[in-house]
Order: structure tokens, then sequence, then C-alpha cells
């Protein structure tokens, strides 16, 4: 959420940031934004005004009543109901122009940064730097999939059967690596000087709303029926909601958190959720991390996470890239946001596996996320990005390391947490 103040002073420069990232349906909530903001200063002034005029008057009823002036109290009482009728109509009014007010400026998105590629959608996002020069294989790779059953790592099947689509059991050593690639990446964070984390797997929808913009939450959150509560798509949420409503101390700032979590996501009109592949699933774990920080700090922050990424997958020998997204594929509350991509053989391309995000103070402000400094409080900035998440990992190191034989190498990075396997074999 942007600041009201800037809307006040630059609507012009909010209206071309809507038209940057080709939201021109939204042009129309700045006009408003500004009118509704009008009208409930002048109630919050006639509020204040009213609400001082009744406390003249209870003052004057009371000398009136002393000097024994019974009518003319009488009539001034008469004026006091008027009066409160009146304030009781403002507050209304002042509450009901204030919940119009938050919604559409929860709705008008984040001003974002000045160098961010203009695009309309990720066809448009633009590669920035590569890392590790993918190796020619001289076989073809077959799809994932086929590759985790032959080494007997997988069953989709009886997971249509208890879950439906979207849901797998993953099996055996692959299972192991699986929870490998957590481990070592929780501890990769940890030597980074990251504090660990396990959060809350589920959350209230004023953190929910707090998070994340409508439209993302339409499309991922699974609600709990019957209850306030919303699984997490990713542990961002409950990491970043467990500050709401404080005020830091600039002397803890940055606090630098990496966590664990399963996530849940409706995966809303992804393409290929019937397919065969653990691509796009509605449940998969990860490993994440969060900065909060103050605003002059942000913008070395976010360098230093989404570089922290690319290390990671470098050390597992997995080549990968960065691409800058551009503006029509920033979520509302992003400012700037880079995704890191692995090197797909099988496709002989790259594709996602983490993205990280600062989104300055536009969070904090609908959290109240807000931090002491010698002048008074000021909103905090928030930034996040994926340490790593298995399924999609899983895809990169299995392609990358697979021999012709079928079998998988493991990466040495991984060998101490997989009991010191080397090498993961198809079953017979």
């Amino acid at each position: 959420m942007i600041d009201i103040n800037l809307l006040r002073k630059d609507p012009d420069l909010v209206r071309e940031n809507i038209r940057k990232k080709f939201q021109d349906h939204k042009l129309p909530l700045v006009d408003e934004v500004l009118e509704l903001d009008k009208r409930k200063r002048e109630l919050q002034k006639e509020g204040d005004e009213r609400r001082a005029k009744r406390n003249a008057m209870s003052a004057e009823i009371g000398r009136l009543m002393r000097e024994k002036k019974a009518e003319e109290a009488a009539a001034v009482k008469a004026e006091v109901v008027a009066n409160n009728e009146r304030i009781a109509a403002v507050e209304r009014e002042t509450e009901e122009i204030s919940e119009k007010l938050k919604k559409d400026m929860m709705s008008i998105p984040n001003i974002i940064a000045d160098d961010v590629p203009l695009g309309r959608d990720d066809t448009q996002n633009v590669e920035r730097e590569r890392f590790l020069q993918p190796a020619e294989k001289p076989f073809d790779v077959p799809y994932h999939l086929d590759i985790l059953e032959k080494l007997g790592g997988i069953d989709l099947d009886s997971a249509r059967r208890t879950s439906g689509q979207g849901f797998y059991y993953l099996i055996g050593d692959i299972a192991r690596l699986h929870s490998a690639v957590l481990t070592y990446a929780r501890d990769f964070m940890i030597d980074k000087g990251f504090t660990y984390v396990i959060p809350p797997f589920m959350i209230r929808s004023d953190v929910v709303s707090g998070v994340m913009s409508f439209e993302e939450m339409d499309g991922m959150m699974y609600k709990i029926e019957g209850e306030d509560l919303y699984l997490i798509g990713t542990s961002e949420h409950s990491m970043i909601g467990r500050f709401m409503n404080t005020v830091l101390d600039e002397k803890e700032l940055p606090l630098t958190l990496t966590s664990y979590s399963p996530c849940f996501r409706k995966e809303k009109g992804a393409h290929g959720i019937e397919e065969r592949g653990i691509y796009r699933i509605h449940q998969f774990e990860k490993q994440e991390m969060i900065v909060i920080c103050k605003p002059e700090e942000s913008g070395e922050w976010f360098k230093k996470l989404y570089s922290y990424t690319v290390e990671l997958f470098v050390s597992m020998k997995i080549p990968v890239r960065t691409l800058e997204c551009c503006s029509g594929d920033l979520a509302d509350l992003k400012y700037k946001s880079v995704d890191v991509e692995a090197w797909s053989p099988r496709q002989k391309k790259y594709f996602e596996v983490g993205s990280c995000s600062n989104l300055t103070d536009a969070q904090a402000r609908r959290l109240g996320i807000r931090y002491k400094t010698e002048k008074g409080n000021a909103f905090a900035h928030t930034l996040n990005n994926t340490v790593v998440a298995p399924p999609r990992m899983l895809i990169a190191l299995l392609e990358n390391h697979l021999n012709e034989d079928g079998s998988v190498n493991i990466p040495e990075v991984l060998q101490k947490y997989m009991g010191g396997k080397t090498l993961i074999s198809p079953k017979r």
C-alpha cells in the first residue's frame, strides 16, 4: 500500500505507475481515493469541532444549573442531544469511508523501481546474468517423472486416490534427497547469519490481506471452512505476519530470517496441473528467506538475497540465470523482483526455481510494521526470496545430474545429508 501523502502530493506519478503496470482499469481509483480522503478529513474536522462543542455545552449546562436557570439549561441539553446525534452520524460515515478508502488504497499498486523493464507479462522479463555453462548430455534426457519412476522414488497414482490431482508420494532415496536439499538450504542460510524459524502453517484473514493483493489471495489461498484461517502459500506469509502491528527497535534491524514450511496453493488458472509430473502442485515444501530492514538498506539486501540462491544452486553444480521481472509481471506490492531460473537439459531452456522481491514499505504499511527512530516511528522495508523449493529443485537436480544408465549423481554438498551416498541407482 502506497503512502496517502504521496498520492495527495503527486497523483500523476501514481497514475503513471498504474499505466506502467498495464492496469489502466485502476486509474479511476486515484480520483476516487482523493475524493474519499478529502471527505474523510472534512468529517474528522467536523467531528473534532462538535466534540469540543459538546464539552463546552456540558460545562455551560453545569453553570446554568448552579445559577438555577433550569429552563435555559434544558434548551442547551436539547442542543447537546442534537449535537450527539450528528457526532454519531459523522462517526458512522467516517467509518464507512475509511473502509472504502482502505480497500481502494490496497488495490493501487506499489510504486515500481525506475529501472524495472516495461512489459505486459513474463514473456517480456529480461535476462541479466548466467552462472555455470550448461553441459551437453550425449543422450536424450527423459521427462522428470520418468526419471523418478525409474528410481522408484514417486507414487502419483496412490496420491490421486487419497488426495486428487496435484499431489504425490516421494519414496526412498528420492524422499531422502528431498529432505537433504531442504536441510542443506537451512544450514546454508544459517551460515549466512540468518536465524532459522519454523512458523505457523495457518494464518488469519487480516494477515492474508496484509501480505498480498486480493487477486493473489483468490488465486492462491485455501480457506479453512468455518474458521478465520488460511493455509499458507509460502512461509513469507506467517513470517511477515509475525511482526504485524509492532514497533521494532532500530537497533534490531535488519532482521534476517530463514524459514521452513509446507506450502499450499490452489494454482488457480495454472496450466498443466492435470499433466503428469510435479512442476505445478498443490502442496510442497520450501526454505524461504525474509529480511526486515531500514529503507536505505533494502536495495543492497535485495541483491544479496537473490545472489544467495544463485550461490546455493551453483554449489550443487546446477546452471542458473537471473531474470528481472518486467512491470506487468510484478505483483501489486512489489517494487522490484528477480527470478532465479535453473537449466533444464531436457527442455534445453531455463525454468523458474525461485523469486526474490523487494516490497519497500508497501507490505509494512498494510500490516503496521514500524521501527523507532530519533524522529519518530517509520515504516520498515520488507523483502523475501526463495532459498529452495524441492519439487522444482528436484527436477533441476535430477536432469542436470542424470547419467545415461538412469542413475543420478548426488552433488557433493548433499552427500553428508544422504549418509555418504554418492549415487541413486534405478530400481530393478
